[in-house]
């Protein structure tokens, strides 16, 4: 009796494993034929926007929302198959606690803001923008958050909410920008020589912009001498090659026309009583 018993329990327990085997297996299949399907669906559609001129930061953006859209409807269809009640995951979701609460807040809000980013339009995909504390180029506009390509070449996903939520500057907006240099003189230099020699020497560097004309004006004085400004104007494409190439130049060229070297001094007048 006893090993009928064994018996019994244990072809319910193959009998269960296998069920449950077949099932898992069976929902391996579907998430990878369904991802599969996610992403040829989501190729057909980005080829038939880019067929219609889209801009690039709507279409990547529709993208974005299609995608993520379908990966959840993916993983539902799947609970559901294992016998998941699926309706009842808003009633979880709600009795979570404020944790989870103020996480959904956080992403609602940054969709949100996604959605304003994409109407209002304050910068685009390829624009060098200074945004939430970062700037470099807008790599994506995504569905949560945005990234940001640094100029050292780091990708940096900032939260859309805390990109609208702060000021945003956009250097690819205008036609130009100005580069701000200074340049220390020595008290004993001709300050009229050595402010139209870095004129000339400064407008010939390339990709200098001819129309605004480089300036160079007496910024302040110091113990040294008079500070310079000296501020060239560029196309945002070419601004630190701009920046460096003009520091060099301004060394290079008051050395080689005999300027004193700016150095600091000090007189003390000592009395004796």
């Amino acid at each position: 009796m006893k090993e009928m018993d064994i018996d019994r329990i244990q072809e319910i327990v193959v009998t269960a494993a296998t069920d449950i085997g077949i099932k898992i297996l069976t929902a391996i299949a579907f998430w990878v034929i369904g991802r599969w399907l996610i992403r040829f669906a989501i190729s057909i559609l980005s080829k038939g926007l880019e067929q219609q001129k889209l801009d690039a930061t709507i279409l990547r953006y529709i993208r974005s929302v299609i995608s993520v859209t379908l990966n959840i409807l993916l993983v539902i269809g799947i609970l559901g198959y294992f016998g998941i009640q699926t309706t009842s995951f808003a009633a979880l979701i709600a009795t979570a606690g404020v944790a989870i609460g103020a996480a959904w807040a956080g992403l609602l809000s940054n969709f949100a803001a996604g959605v304003f980013i994409i109407v209002l339009r304050p910068f685009k995909v390829g624009d060098f923008i200074a945004a939430g504390g970062i700037t470099g180029t807008v790599k994506e506009i995504g569905l949560f958050s945005s990234t940001i390509n640094t100029p050292d070449n780091i990708a940096t996903m900032i939260g859309n909410n805390k990109i609208l939520g702060d000021t945003i500057q956009n250097f690819s907006n205008t036609p130009y920008r100005r580069v701000d240099l200074k340049c220390q003189l020595s008290g004993a230099a001709d300050q009229i020589a050595a402010m139209q020699l870095l004129r000339e020497k400064i407008s010939a560097i390339p990709n200098v912009l001819k129309d605004p004309a480089v300036e160079v004006n007496i910024l302040e004085f110091n113990l040294v001498g008079p500070v310079l400004a000296v501020r060239p104007y560029c196309n945002n494409n070419y601004y630190w090659q701009v920046y460096f190439d003009s520091n060099r130049v301004m060394s290079e060229a008051l050395t080689s026309a005999g300027f004193p070297a700016p150095i600091a001094s000090q007189n003390m007048i000592m009395k004796q009583n």
